[in-house]
């Protein structure tokens, strides 16, 4: 795979097309990868005793052929 942790790339396609971002996580078998402050979704959770529940903003993955690796 041509994305690796850490690297800076560009997004290719989608809503978040020509967003830039460091990629915080890779998922080869899944050919996904987490760009911070790309592909925002929000995720439901459930209260439990750590904390209270609600309605969170994350990062959410995206398919390595919508993104390019930005050299420099």
């Amino acid at each position: 795979m041509h994305i690796k942790k850490n690297d800076t790339v560009v997004v290719l396609s989608g809503q978040d097309r020509g967003k830039e971002g460091v990629v915080l996580e890779v998922f080869p078998k899944k050919q996904r990868a987490i760009v911070e402050g790309v592909h925002i979704v929000k995720r439901h959770l459930r209260p439990n005793q750590a904390g209270q529940g609600g309605i969170v903003e994350r990062e959410g993955t995206i398919h390595v052929s919508n993104l390019k690796k930005v050299e420099g």
